[in-house]
């Protein structure tokens, strides 16, 4: 039974489109006969292969249900209970997580403000002190998101001096990939060239943004920062029984291209929203709007009027990223098509010119 319109598109999140067929497929063949439960099966052991693959012979994968599991479970397992995270204000840990890292397990975020969501080693240093002070949570891990939630993308250069930086002050590094596949398509890299090869200690690695139908993963880079996460991953009722699923997914992206191939397109819709976007400002076809962010992955920035925001958000669905700026935030994902982007498009202009 089929309960939504299934041609019904929009632009709010990556998190809104459906099931990559690939992966829907790779569910359907996991299926059937009895397996060992909790990740004692053949496919949680293929993504080990397949994820050292990727980010070499000593990376670890530890499936969870989301990222917010991946990413408390990967800072916990790094941190001793006095230590804190070093992260950007904007941070999804920060932000849009309910507190789960300070609440759930009691890591204390060290926040800063960024002008565009990125860490840099100086920005670090703001709270990057105290070491040995028993009145301070102790600045022990650093904790950066490639591509940022603004859109915005770390170089591998950019991350190596990080991670130098955080290893000199006896720090650890973890990267948030919820959106990892969108980095790595951008830098045109494979994905241990801006993670292990960069020094990235502990990496959450993204899925459901890029088609998956809910699977993410910890995977340890770095064994010696890392301890606990078999019994931090039950502790945290991130454990699935019938692994074999999630695993089955992950597989399914990143064995192949699957995850490349996604991740591409779907930048590349957002670079067609922007540029169309763009030629109607420059033509004098849009007026009203303008762009706060460079796009640089599958998220476009915009700047309206809130009114028309409304208007335009009641024929697609989109969401506010500060009301008081009027700033909207557009993403794009795997199953986004040109016609998709054209007709949003054509709904803006309209809009906007009433």
């Amino acid at each position: 039974m089929k309960l939504h319109d299934e041609n019904l598109r929009g632009f709010a999140s990556d998190n809104y489109a459906g099931v990559h067929p690939e992966v829907l497929a790779a569910v359907a063949e996991a299926n059937g006969g009895h397996t060992i439960a909790y990740g004692e099966d053949q496919y949680t052991a293929r993504l080990q292969q397949v994820v050292r693959g990727h980010f070499g012979d000593a990376a670890e994968a530890f499936p969870v249900f989301n990222g917010t599991g991946a990413n408390v479970n990967a800072l916990t397992s790094i941190l001793p209970r006095w230590g804190a995270v070093i992260s950007a204000s904007t941070a999804h840990i920060n932000t849009d997580e309910g507190g789960a890292p300070e609440r759930v397990m009691g890591l204390k975020l060290l926040t800063v403000d960024t002008p565009d969501g990125k860490l840099t080693p100086d920005l670090i240093d703001q709270q990057a002190w105290g070491w040995g002070d028993e009145h301070r949570a102790q600045p022990l891990a650093v904790s950066i998101t490639n591509t940022t939630e603004l859109g915005t993308l770390y170089t591998v250069d950019e991350i190596r001096a990080i991670a130098d930086h955080a290893h000199g002050h006896g720090m650890k590094l973890h990267l948030d990939g919820a959106r990892i596949g969108n980095a790595a398509a951008a830098l045109g890299v494979p994905l241990r060239a801006f993670t292990t090869d960069a020094g990235v200690d502990i990496l959450s690695l993204g899925g459901t943004k890029n088609g998956l139908l809910g699977a993410e993963a910890v995977v340890v880079l770095d064994a010696t920062a890392s301890e606990g996460l078999i019994y931090l991953r039950k502790l945290t009722m991130q454990l699935a029984s019938k692994m074999r699923f999630l695993s089955a997914q992950l597989v399914a992206l990143y064995e192949g291209s699957l995850w490349l191939d996604s991740a591409t397109h779907a930048n590349a819709m957002a670079a067609h929203l922007r540029r169309s976007l763009e030629d109607g400002i420059a033509t004098g076809s849009i007026r009203g709007l303008s762009f706060s962010r460079p796009t640089e992955a599958n998220a476009v920035f915009g700047v309206l009027d809130n009114a028309a925001a409304d208007r335009i958000r009641e024929r697609v669905r989109f969401y506010d990223w500060d009301r008081a700026a009027g700033e909207v935030r557009w993403m794009t994902a795997f199953d986004t098509t040109e016609a998709d982007v054209d007709s949003f498009v054509a709904a803006i202009t309209e809009e906007l010119a009433r």
